[in-house]
């Protein structure tokens, strides 16, 4: 079962880092591999939402329940698609630097065949949709006065 946990001081406030997660319409413009979202439903604690996701010849969408507790949590849990499970959470931590992001993913697809071919590609897919929420940080809210300090990223296959 792959899984990634990373953590980034970032440079802004829990806030901000808070709505770009929980702007999930907004994915497709930015997210490596997200080609299409839907947003089904929204309150202020919880939204549901079907996502697209491509690369290479697969194209599978699956629908998430996804919990907003804002400004500190995104958690989501998996209700149906292409997985077996999914699980999914940011958290968002006040710091001096700005705002700690802790980031963890676990999945295992039903497919074989796509377990494979992302098995193959998956530390770096993740690295590449942790960093696309970082650029879309400095898009949207301006290149922050303090720059990053580190980060710690933990994969396993």
């Amino acid at each position: 079962m792959p899984t990634h946990a990373e953590r980034q001081l970032l440079p802004y406030r829990p806030e901000q880092m808070f709505d770009l997660v929980a702007d999930v319409g907004q994915y497709p413009k930015f997210l490596p591999w997200c080609v299409g979202a839907r947003v089904l439903s929204r309150s202020p604690t919880a939204l549901r939402a079907d996502l697209t996701i491509g690369f290479g010849p697969f194209r599978e969408t699956f629908r998430s329940q996804v919990g907003l507790e804002r400004p500190h949590r995104v958690l989501v849990t998996y209700e149906n698609g292409p997985f077996r499970f999914l699980n999914n959470e940011w958290r968002f931590s006040a710091v001096a630097e700005g705002c700690e992001v802790d980031f963890h993913v676990a999945f295992e697809f039903r497919s074989r065949v796509l377990q494979a071919a992302i098995g193959v590609v998956f530390a770096e897919a993740v690295r590449r949709m942790v960093g696309a929420f970082q650029k879309r940080a400095r898009e949207v809210y301006a290149v922050p006065a303090i720059p990053p300090s580190g980060s710690r990223t933990e994969t396993a296959p």
